[in-house]
Formats: C-alpha cells, structure tokens, sequence
C-alpha cells in the first residue's frame, strides 16, 4: 500500500471466536492495523507497547488490529490455537483488542506487508497516513528515544499531516506459504 490508499475490506476470524472486518471500525477517528505474530522475538517485544498505546488511546476513539498473517504450518507457534494463548496472556479479548487470524495472508499480500511487526495507520477517511516501524528500540522499551507510531496517532487523531509517515519496520518476515 501506498500513502493515502484507502482501507482495503477484509473479513478475519479473532481470538475471541467471531469474525471481524472493517465496517466495525467506522467509527473510530483512526485505526491501527499491525502485522504481527507470536513467534517472533520483535512481535513479543511490541505486544505490551500495543496493550499500552490501545489503552492511551482508546478514549481518544482509536481502534488497533493486531493481525497474525504467518504460515502456521511452517511455524506451528503462529497457529490459531497458539493465538488464543497469546490473547489469554495478555487478555486480549476483556480489553477489546483484536487479534485477526490471516490465515489465507491475502490481507498481508494487499496491504505489502514484509514484517512482523509491521503497523499501517489509517485517518478518520480511511486513508494510510503511515506505515512502518512501531518505535526506534524493539529490544528495551525503556531506551525508546523515537515514537513514531504514536506520534503519528496523535497526528491522526488532531487530524493534521503526519511528520515522519513512512519508517522502515523491524522485525521478522512474514512466513509465507509456500
């Protein structure tokens, strides 16, 4: 995807057992889509950051995806099963966090995703303002010097243009089928 690409549709099934798509989120001044998985040490990294930033934001009318798009069969780790255990872990589901299971990896494919992590933000049109990198340290939160991902939300959210819109993202690549 390139900047200003609207939303594509999708229709994924989440850890909490319903499938979900992208008229849910029609109401939220921005949406975060994040390519991520269980396996990957970068994706275990981010996923308390993700917790946090929903929590920072969700009175702010922000909804985030998280979507795992990785070849289970592959990487039996990344298989919907071990999705549950990860949305257990974090308690994903009580916290209204969805995690998608990209089982066919189309929605990865028409997004050009490469990295798990990978986030892809959306404004209030629906149009990508940003994608990329998540924040400048993945191995220490505590060393973050560069939060990209949230400065951007805030751009979205105030409805002005994103300063840094695309920054290369860190982490695993995505496992395709074969």
């Amino acid at each position: 995807m390139q900047l200003g690409d609207k939303l594509p549709a999708f229709d994924l099934l989440g850890v909490d057992g319903k499938r979900h798509n992208q008229f849910e989120y029609a109401d939220r001044y921005a949406l975060v889509v994040v390519f991520t998985c269980n396996h990957c040490k970068y994706s275990q990294a981010y996923w308390p950051r993700l917790v946090k930033l929903l929590e920072k934001f969700e009175a702010d009318n922000l909804g985030i995806i998280a979507v795992n798009p990785n070849d289970a069969a592959q990487f039996p780790e990344d298989s919907y099963e071990n999705m549950l255990k990860l949305a257990k872990q974090f308690d994903l589901v009580k916290r209204n966090f969805r995690y998608l299971h990209d089982e066919s990896q189309q929605l990865a494919k028409t997004f050009g995703a490469q990295r798990t992590p990978e986030a892809f933000l959306f404004n209030s049109k629906r149009e990508l303002v940003y994608k990329g990198a998540i924040d400048d340290s993945w191995e220490n939160a505590n060393m973050v010097t560069r939060i990209w991902l949230e400065d951007a939300i805030e751009s979205a959210l105030d409805g002005i243009e994103v300063d840094y819109p695309e920054i290369p993202a860190v982490g695993c690549s995505i496992k395709w089928k074969k």
